[in-house]
């Protein structure tokens, strides 16, 4: 452990001489900023809206969307301009809404407390949780984020996931149901109308889940020009929820008023919502004997906080994005204290880091920037063979480009090694190598770029601000139905599992010995042809088992606040357990931390060297081929570069001759 706040000091003498870049170098992508900013607002702005939807029903509308988009604003500004790492996006999340709930479910049983002290005490336990952040970074408590490994980050994401589609099917279930403190003698609330809502529900969950995840692989559709391709898959999902709300007004007007449900939460302006604003007038009247143990969830919610907020920052500047300014984890958790205390004083639930939102946010400005240096190294490249330059020449041009346009100062050394790929590309250019022919920089360009990420603060402060202006357009909100909401929620799950490799390897566990083959002929990572297929069983299983117990622990009455306390128990298991249950190379792949992981060579997109092989056969233009593809095939859903090995089909372009496919079979038997 370091000397306290030595930390934080280093964080931010290594992010004060990058500063004003992260300001300035926002301007020089022009107008292109705007769509990583609206692609943000709308992935934060939606989940913390049907947050706030949950969180009106779990606490009788002690809090409501209007309390946590003002949380996600307040917080969002406060850290995009004073933060450590821009990048990381923050927002109410789900297990914050399991804390608050929890804590309403306690306060509304006692008489000292009830339902008019909800929220001073909850500001109690935010003060408790504030000091304990502000401790753990003085005494560089984050130093432990390097022995959180990827079983635990599996787990928590996996977590996460079932809690949204936990709540997406209670969601769907409330429709058929009446709200509880309803008037059950209102029209809307007869059988016949009830299940008309319940029906209508189901269509437009079920409708925004499925169209959502459609136009998320719009990239990939025969149909359409690449603009209009690029431009469903970044703005599909939020289209598909205005297109589904729109659908809900098209319903024969003889259904009463209230069919379909829509989402109810005060205005901003009401008398009644002003008394969240006010709360610090009533922390007074808090019995000092519910002041300390107000500490008993506060410990949790901390090291909760902690976690999410590691987790999430982690995944924003994974070393595959070749971020170029420093971390500041201590900084920030320092200022995720100081913002948690401001909004426990407002009455208002805490954000933090979220998932999977950072790793998208930098996923996003990562094909921003790939989208300005391709540019720029075309246009250098097309002058050299204009002018009839040698491919040395034209390399030497694009490689000076790729320099200017690197904001940091590489080493001659790093660039080379980046752009060795790109070298032997352009000088093989007439040798009949990978470029199959004379190199064409429209063509042959996108696979050698290595990923860049245009590091600033503007879009994430821009995203803060659009959801600070959500809160005053409440009125319009409340014309999403809620089964809308829900349809989102389960979106978000489905969208959380690709690349999560735990999911990967339980898939894998359902497929029958003498079908694995089919796995090695595809995109697989490193594990299943390294690790024996029953060590990968032993492990997936223990993995679930695990999730079991979390997710389990999340239903216990009050005591669900601790679910955080298994994540921090699998530091210990991790390290004295595992060990001695699997060999250590079994879980190096298994479960490798950040500086033990083995990547293997990405699958070559034979789909693009298939249309761009033959004479003739390559019809696309620069306004058809857009990079963003390129991205999207080296990422997961979620923005991790994805970790694969060659696969049997890259050494055999034909397949594998079926006399070897029993062999290859056995390989991975148990």
């Amino acid at each position: 452990m370091k000397a306290p706040l030595k930390g934080i000091i280093d964080d931010i003498k290594g992010r004060a001489p990058c500063y004003m870049q992260d300001w300035t170098k926002a301007y020089g992508s022009g107008a292109r900023i705007l769509a990583p900013t609206f692609y943000i607002f709308f992935a934060s702005a939606l989940p913390v809206i049907a947050f706030g939807e949950q969180m009106s029903r779990e606490t009788d509308g002690r809090l409501s969307p209007v309390q946590t988009l003002a949380s996600t604003a307040i917080c969002g500004i406060i850290h995009s301009i004073f933060g450590g790492q821009p990048l990381l996006i923050l927002g109410v999340a789900e297990p914050t809404v399991i804390m608050y709930t929890y804590l309403y479910e306690f306060a509304k049983g006692k008489s000292d407390l009830g339902k008019e002290l909800y929220l001073a005490w909850a500001g109690w336990v935010c003060v408790w949780i504030a000091a304990m952040l502000c401790l753990l970074a003085i005494f560089d408590a984050c130093s432990i984020i390097s022995r959180f490994t990827r079983v635990a980050g599996e787990l928590f994401g996996m977590l996460i996931a079932v809690l949204f589609f936990q709540e997406a099917i209670k969601g769907l279930v409330s429709e058929f149901n009446i709200p509880k403190d309803e008037d059950k003698s209102l029209v809307k609330y007869e059988f016949q109308w009830l299940y008309t809502n319940g029906l209508l529900g189901t269509i437009f969950t079920f409708g925004v889940l499925f169209s959502s995840l459609k136009s998320r692989k719009a990239r990939s559709w025969r149909y359409g020009t690449g603009g209009l391709r690029e431009f469903i898959a970044d703005y599909g999902v939020p289209l598909m929820v205005l297109l589904w709300t729109a659908l809900s007004y098209s319903v024969p007007k003889k259904l009463p008023l209230g069919v379909p449900r829509r989402l109810y939460c005060k205005v901003p302006w009401d008398d009644d919502s002003n008394y969240q604003w006010a709360v610090v007038q009533d922390m007074g009247k808090v019995p000092l004997g519910y002041i300390l143990a107000a500490l008993i969830p506060a410990v949790m919610i901390a090291g909760l906080y902690f976690f999410d907020h590691s987790v999430a920052s982690q995944l924003a500047q994974q070393p595959e994005f070749n971020l170029k300014n420093p971390p500041a984890y201590h900084y920030d958790l320092l200022l995720l204290g100081i913002m948690t205390l401001i909004c426990g004083l407002l009455g208002i639930p805490p954000s933090n880091g979220v998932l999977p939102q950072s790793p998208m946010h930098t996923k996003s400005l990562a094909v921003l920037k790939r989208q300005l240096i391709r540019k720029r190294m075309i246009k250098s490249a097309k002058e050299c063979i204009k002018k009839q330059a040698s491919n040395s020449e034209m390399y030497g041009r694009m490689k000076a480009v790729f320099i200017e346009m690197d904001t940091a100062p590489p080493t001659d050394g790093s660039v080379n090694n980046e752009l060795k790929d790109l070298k032997e590309a352009v000088m093989n250019g007439e040798d009949g190598g990978e470029t199959k022919g004379k190199f064409d920089p429209e063509k042959h360009i996108d696979p050698y770029l290595p990923v860049r990420v245009n590091e600033q603060r503007v879009t994430n402060l821009l995203q803060s601000l659009l959801v600070g202006i959500a809160v005053a357009a409440i009125p319009v909100i409340k014309a999403i139905p809620t089964s809308v909401l829900w349809g989102y929620f389960a979106y978000m799950a489905v969208d959380s599992l690709p690349g999560n490799q735990f999911w990967e390897r339980f898939l894998l566990l359902f497929i029958t010995p003498g079908r694995r083959y089919k796995v090695l002929e595809g995109v697989h990572a490193s594990f299943v042809e390294t690790v024996p297929f029953k060590h990968i069983a032993a492990f997936t299983i223990f993995q679930l088992v695990y999730l079991l117990i979390c997710f389990g622990i999340t239903w216990i009455p009050i005591a669900g606040i601790l679910f955080p306390v298994p994540f921090f128990l699998l530091i210990s298991i991790r390290q004295y357990i595992l060990p001695k249950l699997f060999q250590p190379q079994h879980l190096r792949e298994l479960d490798a931390a950040e500086y033990e992981e083995i990547a293997g060579a990405p699958q070559r997109n034979h789909s693009l060297r298939e249309l761009e092989g033959g004479a003739g056969e390559s019809q696309g233009t620069e306004e058809d081929f857009y990079d963003a593809e390129i991205l999207d095939e080296m990422t997961t859903s979620r923005g991790e570069l994805k970790f694969r090995t060659v696969s049997f089909r890259e050494d055999r372009p034909q397949g594998v001759p079926r006399e070897h496919q029993s062999d290859i079979a056995r390989l991975q038997s148990p």
